[in-house]
């Protein structure tokens, strides 16, 4: 498959591209970013780096951290996980509140912020020095030390996260949060402000392409907590616009709104693109452009 072509024609095709999105400015320290970024790599099932555009700048992951943490959470707890939080597409924004309530407190899935939330209640609960520990599982899977938080940008999540903390708290009320929530949501907004590259992030994701083994080889993830994370990326990835993915691009992937899209097609590749500009639904714009372009180029996806 002639990956590089590909790869280098898509971001031609988008260092032309008008109309871009809006760049997030309700984290202020990401409204800085300029949305003429553009970068895509790719990562084969043996190992081979593909690249093309701004692939080596490093940006807020943000949501896309949410993967991460779960597969740490469910790598110690195992299936007792499932608990604390439900495994369903929300159909709703990654902030939204409502179906809380309805739901007790157990959040629909742990890819929105109130599932996340709790993912991170577990690892507080789990692990002495959570941003410690949870930093150095990512820099272990990738086989890179230099990764690490943006100070900045977690610090302008604190002061402007209030739906977070309003989320958190209700699922305090109904007993679904163990730790305080200042220390929980403290491990939370610092591992969304995680700042990688695209050539790293596909580094780290690759263990969900490789039946859970990074590219050293050695085993993070079983077989079957691989499936399901990939699942649960394919069905609650992208918020409430989950379905337009999988029906565009069709592969298990997480987005966030630093502008950054990961996917992949298991023992095949893992694909990463970074474009600041948002769309209306709060997933980058030209990502999910040239991933919709990727997947019909090489006709490879899930489907």
């Amino acid at each position: 498959m002639p990956y590089q072509k590909i790869l280098d024609t898509i971001s031609s095709e988008a260092s032309k591209s008008k109309e871009r999105g809006e760049v997030a400015n309700y984290i202020p320290e990401l409204s800085k970013i300029s949305d003429q970024k553009f970068g895509i790599a790719l990562l084969d099932e043996q190992g081979h780096l593909f690249e093309s555009g701004d692939t080596h700048e490093q940006f807020s992951i943000q949501s896309i951290s949410k993967v991460l943490a779960l597969s740490l959470a469910f790598r110690l707890l195992g299936d007792e996980v499932w608990k604390r939080v439900d495994v369903e597409p929300s159909g709703d924004p990654f902030n939204h509140l409502s179906l809380l309530e309805q739901e007790n407190g157990i959040p629909r899935n742990p890819l929105i912020n109130a599932g996340a939330i709790v993912v991170s209640d577990i690892l507080v609960s789990q692990l002495q020095h959570p941003k410690k520990e949870f930093l150095q599982y990512v820099r272990k899977i990738a086989n890179d030390p230099s990764i690490a938080y943006d100070e900045q940008v977690a610090k302008s999540e604190k002061r402007t996260g209030f739906k977070n903390y309003a989320a958190a708290y209700l699922i305090k009320s109904y007993g679904n949060l163990e730790n305080d929530v200042e220390e929980v949501l403290d491990f939370y907004f610092y591992q969304c402000a995680l700042s990688m590259s695209c050539q790293q992030l596909v580094k780290v994701f690759y263990i969900f392409a490789n039946r859970g083994k990074c590219l050293q080889n050695n085993p993070y993830l079983s077989l079957a907590q691989v499936k399901r994370i990939n699942a649960l990326m394919l069905t609650c990835g992208f918020y409430d616009e989950a379905g337009e993915f999988a029906f565009e691009v069709g592969l298990p992937g997480k987005s966030g709104v630093g502008g950054g899209i990961v996917a992949l097609l298991p023992e095949k590749f893992c694909v990463a693109t970074w474009s600041p500009g948002l769309n209306t639904k709060g997933n980058s714009k030209l990502g999910m452009e040239a991933l919709e372009k990727f997947t019909t180029k090489t006709g490879l996806s899930i489907f």
